[in-house]
């Protein structure tokens, strides 16, 4: 289906990268768990050579998953894939991910080999991998800086060889997304066998960029996302799985399809961040504490009017109980009065004038007003009913 957009999270292989967020077996399967539950098409359980625990964890994961395509990662390097291969041969739906720089950065200083010897050794990698699965990706790291005519040579040669997905990283968060979506198009429209596999977009976030750029690659050709729960990942992260599952669902005239449960995206959000012993920002999109928080007057008097003056998703959609207005020294007299109705008081406008001069000089020194505060204000004033 041409507007099917394919979820592959790599938050248990990417997203492990952060320093001090290593996870063990266990909790790799619980995670994986729910990510199967949120409806993700591929899951990149490890790196299998890079330690005996990565390859126990991707081998439980190949053994516990029943819907996701299980993927293991690999250098373009013989023991790597074998290691891969065993890694996953338990797997319902398995996938092997291979690869190797195709910047002139990375051949000439990284790999300091030859371009025609990339090509070489990627069609080696996706052969080998191909006698282990049918599902192979290949990875051509740092394509961001990559010479767009090189790439193309470099594509239709692992497809050439058997590549069924061709992700194409932005490795150091680089690109620009007209610039990106632009090295999406011309590989759609230059190499010749582009029908015969998925392009994939990764994107990194080093300057802010990577949904940004993720977007522009699905809406120049790409019909795969690579990307993580809270956008965690190696220096300032990867692709949010959230923003661009988000972004596809409200711009629904671009007719982006996943099948991802969204309602399940707040409790993953939470889980994936205790697990990991990494906090959300509180302004983060969709799933941050500030997300669907209001403390401006101006906005606290557009969202009780209306919810959708101010918010384009419903905190149901994510699954977020609800908005929250916050009362502070910012806040009208209409938060201030929606506040004192919810606790189940209703005051006139005098009294409603009286009881806001009092809350401002609280919030000017508390910052931060709750119910209980509330409460006293009104006690303060003598306008609490009694039964």
């Amino acid at each position: 289906m041409d507007d099917k957009v394919y979820i592959f999270d790599t938050t248990l292989r990417d997203g492990e990268q952060v320093p001090g967020c290593q996870l063990n077996k266990e909790s790799k399967v619980l995670i994986a768990l729910e990510l199967e539950k949120l409806g993700v098409d591929i899951i990149e359980a490890g790196f299998p050579v890079s330690s005996p625990g990565d390859f126990e964890s991707v081998k439980a994961l190949s053994e516990t998953l029943k819907e996701t395509t299980v993927c293991a990662l690999s250098r373009a390097v013989k023991a790597d894939i074998d290691c891969a291969g065993e890694a996953i041969k338990n797997a319902k739906k398995g996938r092997i991910h291979t690869g190797l720089g195709t910047s002139d950065q990375h051949v000439y200083t990284k790999l300091q080999i030859t371009r025609e010897q990339v090509i070489e050794r990627g069609i080696a990698a996706v052969k080998l991998a191909k006698t282990y699965v049918e599902d192979v990706e290949f990875y051509a790291e740092d394509a961001g800086r990559t010479d767009n005519v090189f790439l193309a040579q470099v594509v239709e040669a692992m497809i050439g060889a058997g590549a069924t997905v061709i992700n194409i990283p932005d490795t150091t968060g680089y690109c620009l997304p007209e610039e990106y979506g632009s090295k999406i198009r011309f590989l759609k429209e230059n190499v010749s066998n582009i029908d015969k596999a998925i392009i994939s977009t990764h994107c990194h976030n080093d300057l802010g960029l990577s949904t940004a750029n993720s977007i522009a690659g699905v809406q120049n050709g790409a019909r795969q996302i690579e990307c993580t729960i809270n956008g965690i990942g190696e220096r300032a992260g990867n692709t949010s799985l959230e923003e661009v599952v988000m972004i596809m669902k409200k711009h629904n005239w671009m007719k982006f399809d996943t099948q991802i449960d969204t309602k399940r995206l707040f409790a993953i959000s939470q889980l994936v961040s205790k697990t990991m012993r990494m906090p959300v920002q509180p302004n983060k999109a969709i799933v941050g504490s500030n997300a669907f928080a209001h403390s401006s007057g101006i906005h606290q008097d557009g969202v009780i009017k209306n919810r959708e003056n101010y918010e384009i998703i419903d905190p149901h959609e994510v699954g977020v109980e609800k908005s929250s207005i916050v009362l502070t020294a910012r806040s009208g007299r209409a938060a201030l009065n929606y506040r004192v109705e919810r606790l189940g008081e209703k005051l006139g406008q005098e009294e409603l004038n009286l009881v806001y001069k009092e809350f401002l000089d609280l919030a000017d020194k508390k910052h931060t007003i709750d119910d209980n505060d509330v409460l006293s204000l009104l006690e303060k004033c003598s306008l609490v009913k009694t039964n």
